[in-house]
C-alpha cells in the first residue's frame, strides 16, 4: 500500500471533548503515515515520527473524504496538491479537524456534539495510556473464546451481563446497540448476573459459549450488513419497543428498559 503523507492540516478550533494542544499540528504536519488500526472504539494512525494520532468519534463524529476530481471536490479555488483540489470554502460549521494529504484528498472530521477527541502520543504515553491500557479482548479475535470471558465475569458477582459487556476491560468496543443485538442472539436476560456464566471453579458454562458465539455473529452479519438500509429495520430488537420478538416460534413482545442510563431492549418471554 502506497503511503502518503499529511500535507497540511486544518484545525478550526482549538479543542473538540477535550483541548488539542498547542502544538497538535506541528507534530502532524509532514508526517508520513505508516498504517491506520482499530483498538476497540479508537482510530490509531501510526506516524514516521515514531509518535501516534488517537482518534475517538464520540457521539456524533464522522470522516469524510474529499478526493481529487470528486463531485463537489474540485474548483479553482482550492488549494493545489500536484494539480488536484477541493474546496476549502465548502467546508460546513462543524467541519472540526481537515487532515490535506499530499494524494490531493482531504479527510475531513465532522462532529456537531463535540464528545470525540484527538490526540497525538509518544510512543511512552502511548504504552502507558490509561484507557487504552484497560481495554479488554477484541470481540472479533480467535483470541476472545468462551474461557477468556469466564475469566472476565468472574470477578462481577453482582453485575447485570448488560453492563459487564458495555465494560471495555471485558471486551473492547462492543456498544450499547450491538450488546442488547448480541444478548438477545444468545436467548440471554440483559438482567441476568454475569456471574452466572462462571462455573464455581472458573470455567464457562454453556451459555458463555453461546454469547462469544453470538457476539461474533452479531458482529460479522452487521459489517457483511453495513450497506444496507439504515434505521431501525436493520437490528432484531433494538429501538423496536411494542413488536413482536422475531425469534421463530416465540409469542414475546420486545420491551424496553434503561440500565446505566442507556435504553435496553430485549424479550422477556425468550431472553433468560
Amino acid at each position: 500500500m502506497e503511503r502518503v503523507r499529511i500535507a497540511r492540516v486544518l484545525a478550526r478550533r482549538p479543542n473538540l471533548r477535550y483541548p488539542l494542544g498547542s502544538d497538535f499540528v506541528s507534530r502532524l504536519e509532514g508526517q508520513t503515515v505508516r498504517a491506520v488500526s482499530r483498538r476497540a472504539k479508537y482510530l490509531v494512525v501510526e506516524l514516521a515520527s515514531g509518535e501516534t494520532l488517537v482518534m475517538h468519534l464520540g457521539m456524533s463524529g464522522w470522516f469524510r473524504v474529499a478526493r481529487p476530481h470528486s463531485p463537489g471536490g474540485p474548483t479553482a479555488r482550492g488549494r493545489s496538491n500536484g494539480g488536484r483540489y477541493y474546496d476549502r470554502a465548502q467546508l460546513e460549521a462543524h467541519d472540526h479537524i481537515v487532515f490535506e494529504m499530499s494524494s490531493g484528498a482531504a479527510v475531513i472530521f465532522n462532529d456537531p456534539r463535540r464528545f470525540g477527541f484527538m490526540k497525538v502520543l509518544t510512543a511512552a504515553a502511548l504504552a502507558a495510556d490509561p484507557a487504552l491500557n484497560i481495554l479488554g479482548p477484541e470481540p472479533l479475535d480467535r483470541a476472545f473464546t468462551a474461557d477468556v470471558l469466564a475469566a472476565r465475569l468472574k470477578g462481577k458477582k453482582g453485575a447485570t451481563l448488560k453492563a459487564a459487556l458495555l465494560d471495555q476491560r471485558v471486551v473492547a468496543g462492543l456498544g450499547n446497540i450491538y450488546v442488547s443485538e448480541a444478548l438477545h442472539r444468545a436467548a440471554l436476560s440483559p438482567t441476568r448476573r454475569a456471574a452466572t456464566l462462571v462455573t464455581r471453579s472458573g470455567t464457562p458454562t454453556p451459555r458463555a459459549f453461546a454469547l462469544v458465539d453470538a457476539i461474533k455473529a452479531t458482529l460479522r452479519d452487521a459489517i457483511s450488513n453495513r450497506h444496507r438500509a439504515g434505521g431501525a429495520d436493520r437490528f432484531l430488537v433494538y429501538d423496536h419497543e411494542g413488536r413482536r420478538c422475531p425469534r421463530r416460534g416465540c409469542r414475546g413482545t420486545i420491551k424496553r428498559r434503561v440500565q446505566l442510563g442507556r435504553s435496553t431492549f430485549f424479550c422477556p418471554v425468550c431472553q433468560r
